[in-house]
């Protein structure tokens, strides 16, 4: 694992996980749907992560100090949550740490979560999602499960990073990706992902409460959206809106 990243494993987690990353980017689409994983499924907090290259932050829940990047776990799943936008130069290092970990836990497949920026966002009914693969495979698998398959395009940020070295490290993966506004918390998005997770997990998580409480938490996740939209025009994520130019 890199030196500058440390995985701090407050309790054991069995190998053979399924692990869910919800890092903050478009829409804060991960960070919604993951923190309603957390507390749908009842998951403990097991594992944060530590690095000098994060803001010095702390976290405070229900009076408790806690790291801004946690690792929940239930039974044979993990989930990533990071309640901090991830600084651009700690992309890499961090991905890899996330992945190298997933690895040495023998990880049976690494799903992630995010957003995909649409400009006509407010006039969709229901955000459509979209798979991102790291095989062959996987691309057949999806689109057996009727998840639409990611052809043409650019994906950004840490995802990038996991998807590409989970592909290298032998660890099948997906990024889910729903139609969002980009610099908006879109619960409703999270909504239509989670049910596109419960089709691959088989999972049974239900999604009214993203529905009943959409304004709480667009207004609870104001400021953290506003923070992860400063990194994401350093890291150049409004390309994902271009097609790649070699297909067009």
């Amino acid at each position: 694992m890199s030196g500058i990243f440390q995985i701090v494993e407050k309790a054991a987690l069995p190998d053979h996980l399924t692990v869910i990353n919800g890092l903050p980017d478009v829409g804060l689409v991960g960070v919604i749907a993951t923190s309603h994983l957390i507390s749908s499924l009842k998951m403990e907090e097991k594992v944060h992560v530590d690095s000098t290259l994060l803001p010095p932050v702390v976290v405070f829940h229900k009076g408790v100090p806690s790291s801004p990047v946690r690792i929940y776990g239930s039974k044979d799943l993990a989930t990533v949550i990071s309640e901090i936008a991830i600084p651009t130069k700690a992309v890499y290092p961090m991905a890899n740490t996330i992945v190298d970990w997933a690895k040495a836990k023998k990880c049976k497949m690494m799903i992630s979560i995010g957003g995909m920026a649409v400009q006509d966002r407010q006039d969709l009914e229901k955000p459509k999602v979209f798979a991102a693969v790291s095989s062959e495979s996987l691309m057949k698998d999806m689109s057996e499960k009727g998840i639409e398959i990611f052809t043409e395009g650019y994906v950004v940020g840490p995802y990038a990073v996991m998807l590409r070295r989970c592909a290298e490290r032998g660890i099948p993966s997906v990024i889910l990706l729903a139609q969002s506004f980009y610099n908006y918390p879109d619960p409703e998005a999270a909504a239509a992902a989670i049910e596109e997770l419960n089709k691959i997990t088989e999972l049974k998580v239900g999604v009214s409460e993203l529905f009943m409480k959409g304004e709480e938490i667009r207004l609870k996740m104001r400021d953290v959206m506003r923070r992860t939209q400063m990194e994401m025009e350093r890291m150049k994520k409004r390309q994902e809106l271009e097609v790649s130019p070699i297909y067009a």
